[in-house]
């Protein structure tokens, strides 16, 4: 399996980088960077983006610098190797990880999101929207593997529809090229994160027809990861990312989507406001930020429910295996 192959590689390249990586950290202007790489620029991940905007990571004494690396095998490669310090990315990727038997392995330890965030976007609007229009057409999902196909194909089951019998299934598409290849023609429908979904609308290129965070339910789908080591040798700097965090998802269950989106828009220049506001509101709606870090045992328990489904699960991964929920319950102590 192209995942497996690929962690193979990724764990011996973390395995040299262990030696130099240290904690990756520099002071400067009296604080402690910390480099965090996120699988994608996305509306779905707004509290961390107020984090920044609000100054929240710096009013704890940090200076977050963060960078997109573009899906999840490429975030987790560079956290391995040591090209930076927390990842922001599905935790599907931490147990594909702890699979492979690491020395060093993934943990999590503050949820962003808990539910999946893409939408099933038609190319053609239907009158009435039902899943079974799906069946006999061309899907160009996400990656075999990722997070965002595995809770797409599991809502698809939920709804009587085989991901692999009923559709012509396109998987070989990179990430960041999808929304490209649905543009120019490729697919009848195709899964998609905001705000490119509702691009797509704007446009007239495609309609939003259903949510697949909806019809998965809640799971562990975004979380702040980090190796084991690095956790052990920086824990004041995972507590003070973790009550940043936390301060920014009280915020973003207190205000509108309208402050929200000011908030957020310097990470979405080429964005227009009133399309920001409306994603915000449609994921605050459907509840798919997190109101706290902490990482439910019950929705680890459907993530592993969906990567089963998905024949990606090799064994079912303890929550305390590569779970540390004790960060998160002392922010929300303070």
């Amino acid at each position: 399996m192209r995942w497996r192959k690929a962690m193979a590689l990724v764990l011996f390249a973390g395995m040299l980088a262990s030696l130099a990586a240290g904690c990756g950290q520099g002071k400067e202007e009296g604080k402690v960077k910390v480099r965090v790489g996120e699988v994608t620029r996305s509306l779905f991940y707004a509290p961390e983006y107020a984090a920044l905007s609000q100054g929240f990571f710096a009013e704890e004494g940090l200076d977050v610098e963060l960078q997109t690396t573009f899906g999840g095998d490429k975030t987790m490669t560079a956290l391995l190797s040591g090209g930076i310090d927390i990842a922001l990315v599905g935790s599907e990727t931490s147990i594909y990880v702890y699979q492979q038997g690491s020395d060093d392995p993934v943990i999590n330890f503050a949820q962003l999101t808990q539910t999946d965030g893409t939408f099933l976007v038609a190319r053609d609007k239907p009158a009435k929207f039902d899943w079974n229009q799906l069946k006999g057409s061309t899907f160009l999902g996400q990656r075999k593997g990722g997070m965002p196909q595995m809770a797409g194909e599991f809502a698809l089951k939920k709804r009587g529809i085989d991901p692999q019998g009923d559709l012509e299934l396109i998987q070989n598409v990179d990430f960041a090229n999808i929304p490209a290849a649905f543009a120019s023609g490729t697919g009848e429908y195709v899964q998609l994160f905001e705000p490119q979904a509702s691009i797509f609308e704007k446009e007239g290129k495609g309609f939003v027809v259903a949510s697949f965070g909806v019809e998965s339910g809640r799971l562990p789908y975004t979380v702040f990861m980090a190796k084991r080591s690095f956790i052990d040798g920086n824990k004041d700097t995972i507590r003070k990312f973790t009550n940043a965090l936390y301060k920014a998802q009280k915020w973003i269950a207190e205000q509108p989507p309208e402050t929200i989106a000011d908030a957020v828009l310097p990470y979405f220049e080429d964005t227009e406001r009133e399309l920001v506001v409306s994603v915000i509101k449609r994921y605050k709606d459907q509840q798919s930020y997190a109101a706290d870090p902490v990482i439910d045992e019950q929705e680890w328990n459907n993530l592993l429910d969906v990567m089963a489904s998905a024949g990606e699960l090799s064994e079912r991964t303890p929550h305390e295996a590569i779970v540390d929920n004790s960060f998160a319950e002392q922010a929300m102590k303070r």
